[in-house]
């Protein structure tokens, strides 16, 4: 099977005191801001390929559950206040499991040193049941905690394996640099 290893250790080690933890998110976040507006050029494109939480899974894996925390926090609140998506009424689900995402990210990150598609799909997968069950504490509809279930499979497909792909070039740009 193959792996790749993440970048080198002090990136998963940035504190919230360094300059280069706010680039790294700074970064990421723009990633966050486009990619939902490509995808919501499609009918229903946010709900199946759930584009605010791919940077979010990619920052925190590359680069630690710092810049994934501030990630998963920016991302949805800018993307809502500048585009009106997330909508304010789902923008609490949202933001949980996008926070939920970037902590589980980051401690497997740390964890495990490498990025398999095995682990980014343990990974996604937990967000979604964790972040689904508290979905359903927030909004008290089963039926709504289980939208990405349903009709989100191709988001977390993709999360899944162009994670992998963009971890894998955040690791050959990292291991290149003197």
């Amino acid at each position: 099977m193959k792996t790749i290893e993440t970048p080198t250790s002090p990136l998963l080690t940035l504190r919230f005191t360094s300059l280069k933890t706010y680039l790294l998110t700074m970064a990421v976040v723009a990633g966050n801001l486009i990619l939902p507006q490509v995808c919501h050029l499609i009918p229903a494109g946010g709900p199946i390929w759930l584009p605010i939480y791919f940077f979010t899974l990619v920052g925190a894996y590359a680069y630690g559950w710092r810049v994934g925390l501030l990630t998963a926090i920016a991302s949805p609140i800018v993307n809502s206040i500048f585009f009106g998506m997330p909508a304010a009424a789902v923008l609490p689900a949202i933001l949980l499991k996008s926070i939920i995402l970037a902590l589980v990210a980051g401690i497997a990150a740390h964890r495990y040193r490498k990025a398999t598609l095995p682990t980014l799909a343990a990974v996604v997968l937990a967000y979604q049941c964790i972040g689904t069950l508290a979905e359903w504490a927030l909004c008290g509809s089963f039926a709504t905690a289980c939208q990405d279930f349903r009709i989100g499979l191709p988001g977390m497909a993709f999360q899944i394996l162009g994670g992998f792909g963009a971890i894998k070039a955040i690791g050959k740009i990292t291991a290149s640099r003197p």
